[in-house]
């Protein structure tokens, strides 16, 4: 569903790659950021990737369900972003982020927004 907007845009969307992640309890500060710093560098590998936010929850409303962690990515356009998805090295960390969650994928959520 589009907000009632008008999209002007011309050309590809603009993707936001939104992740939630719910660590395991074991899990230090220090290898979240380790692990996110890693993600955020992707950027120099592939084009297209325009930034990378990441961090821990600031919400005083406390509805995360246990998913304190989180990160965005904005991507040019979905090939660029299909791109990040195949890349090797989004996938090594992609395997390495899994393996600290709480669960494994069931501790991951995973959405993309079309930005207009």
């Amino acid at each position: 569903m589009k907000s009632g907007k008008a999209n002007l845009r011309k050309g590809p969307a603009m993707i936001r790659h939104i992740v939630l992640v719910k660590f395991q309890s074991g899990i230090k500060q220090d290898d979240i950021t380790s692990l996110f710093d890693a993600l955020a560098n992707l950027g120099t590998l592939i084009p297209g990737m325009r930034g990378f936010d990441g961090g821990m929850s600031v919400s005083p409303e406390n509805l995360e369900q246990g998913f304190r962690h989180g990160f965005c990515i904005d991507f040019d356009d979905a090939a660029a972003r299909d791109a990040y998805l195949e890349h090797p090295e989004h996938q090594k960390l992609g395997g390495q982020l899994v393996g600290m969650l709480d669960g494994g994928l069931a501790g991951l959520v995973v959405f993309d927004l079309e930005m207009a």
